[in-house]
């Protein structure tokens, strides 16, 4: 294939080792998608819409949105086969700053702070097999280091903090430990969660619960209204809550790009990468939707809305087995954690290693270790996280202590919207300034399904940035604190004169 037009990071893939076939690729995207958030988000969406139909149409509009953004990035995936995925396509769409700025955001919160969450997501549900794993049994009581910030050592900070520092090192191993995980463990979660979708339909079904949530599916009941929000009893107060809802939705179907960090390894890129993006993501989402579907068909809808502590698949289980069902719950949530870190481990570090490369992060990521894979990016990208776990936000007023990795992801789900809509947008940029590169693949639909994408989640960020700002304008920030540092690493790339 002819690429001259699109250049490469120098250097780039002469050493990386394209071991990953078309069904490792694929569970690195299920894999990715699946974490914990399925289990609980769906407790939140539903205070904010109100009804079942309402919640289901947020989940199909996740889907709709999570599968055009695959089709289209194929297009690019395709055309770029190197490692490094969405950094490479935002840096020759645009420009190296606005690489960077994404590869910065990924690191400094979007994979490592995902990776952080389902290291204590993992910690939390092993508590619930063994009492002694909480986040409140310490073995180093909290420190504070700022008025609203700590640090702290509780048995779960140190069970996520093993977990984080095992999935490293296995990584480290070479490709074939990585993928050998990663295969073993979605299929596992693809598995549990088939089976609570199975059990919520066919043995949970009650006829009562199904009559009131679909028998009125469309008048919105016992929402939450926070701030100047609209009613959802209005037209316009309907999108807005459909448009907040996808907080949740979109965060629990998120990372299915991280197969095009890792695209540098894949045999015949250009066409397992885009066949990968979209048979992952189609079959998450339809697991996704029937788990919501299975959740509305066994418990009453306020049932749903004030699951304790919004775990919504556990009290789904729970009514149905009242002595044991925590237990299988806790088990499929542990194995989707542990599988989900270890795609985001393996992915997130290539990218790193991309940006290395070109001189727009730390000089030792670029190498990579005898096993052929960039073992001082999974080192580095493992001791962030390892810290995202151990600073703890802190609530003078209440006395309570929070997860600093929580508040970073709450912030950075607009932001990460705006580079999802940025590189769709470069789908187009691209063809108009290199229309005669090969396109091996060509994005579904173009130009409509591509455009579909990027309006709708630009009214959804509209949306946000009106009606959630306490959220969304952090988000901004921490991508723009990553301007001057682009600055700083351009500085040391170029030699002084």
């Amino acid at each position: 294939m002819q690429v001259a037009e699109v250049p490469r990071s120098a250097g780039e893939p002469r050493q990386l080792n394209r071991s990953l076939g078309l069904f490792d690729s694929t569970m690195i995207v299920a894999g990715s998608m699946i974490g914990s958030g399925i289990f609980i988000v769906a407790g939140e969406m539903a205070r904010e819409v109100g009804s079942s139909g309402w919640l289901l149409l947020a989940w199909v509009i996740a889907g709709v949105l999570t599968l055009t953004a695959a089709l289209s990035y194929g297009e690019l995936a395709a055309m770029m086969p190197h490692a490094g995925g969405q950094y490479v396509y935002l840096r020759e769409a645009y420009s190296p700053i606005w690489g960077f700025l994404y590869g910065w955001t990924l690191f400094l919160v979007i994979q490592t702070g995902t990776i952080a969450a389902s290291s204590v997501g993992f910690s939390r549900y092993l508590g619930v097999l063994w009492p002694h794993i909480a986040e409140n049994n310490y073995i180093i009581r909290p420190i504070h280091i700022l008025p609203t910030y700590a640090l702290s050592l509780s048995t779960a900070q140190v069970v996520a903090l093993v977990v984080i520092s095992f999935l490293t090192w296995t990584n480290t191993n070479g490709l074939k430990y990585g993928k050998g995980v990663q295969n073993v463990f979605t299929s596992m979660k693809l598995g549990s969660l088939l089976a609570v979708i199975v059990i919520g339909i066919l043995i949970g079904w009650k006829a009562s619960v199904v009559k009131a949530n679909f028998g009125d599916a469309w008048t919105p009941r016992g929402f939450t209204l926070s701030g100047y929000t609209p009613s959802p009893l209005t037209a316009f107060g309907m999108l807005v809550a459909l448009c907040t809802a996808q907080i949740g939705s979109l965060f629990a179907a998120d990372a299915w790009n991280n197969i095009t960090f890792s695209a540098g390894e894949v045999k015949n890129p250009s066409r397992n990468v885009p066949l990968s993006l979209a048979l992952g993501t189609f079959i998450v989402i339809g697991l996704y939707l029937l788990a919501n579907f299975a959740y509305i068909v066994v418990l009453p809808f306020s049932a749903v809305q004030h699951a304790p502590s919004d775990r919504v698949a556990a009290t789904m289980m729970h009514a149905i087995f009242p002595t044991a069902g925590g237990v299988p719950i806790a088990v499929a949530i542990m194995i989707s954690a542990f599988g989900c870190m270890n795609s985001l481990i393996l992915s997130g570090a290539r990218a790193y290693y991309a940006m290395a490369l070109d001189g727009l992060f730390f000089k030792k990521a670029a190498t990579l270790n005898r096993a052929n894979v960039p073992g001082s990016a999974l080192v580095m990208q493992g001791i962030w996280s390892a810290v995202l776990v151990l600073i703890r936000t802190y609530q003078p007023a209440t006395g309570t202590y929070g997860n600093l990795y929580s508040n970073l992801l709450d912030y950075i789900i607009s932001a990460a919207l705006i580079f999802y809509i940025l590189t769709i947008a470069g789908v187009f940029r691209l063809r108009k300034l290199r229309p005669n590169v090969e396109r091996p693949y060509r994005a579904f639909g173009y130009p409509l399904v591509p455009a579909l994408y990027i309006v709708c989640a630009s009214v959804i960020l509209v949306i946000l940035f009106a009606y959630r700002p306490a959220t969304t304008i952090p988000g901004v920030l921490i991508v723009l604190i990553g301007i001057p540092a682009y600055f700083l690493f351009r500085m040391r790339r170029e030699p002084k004169s």
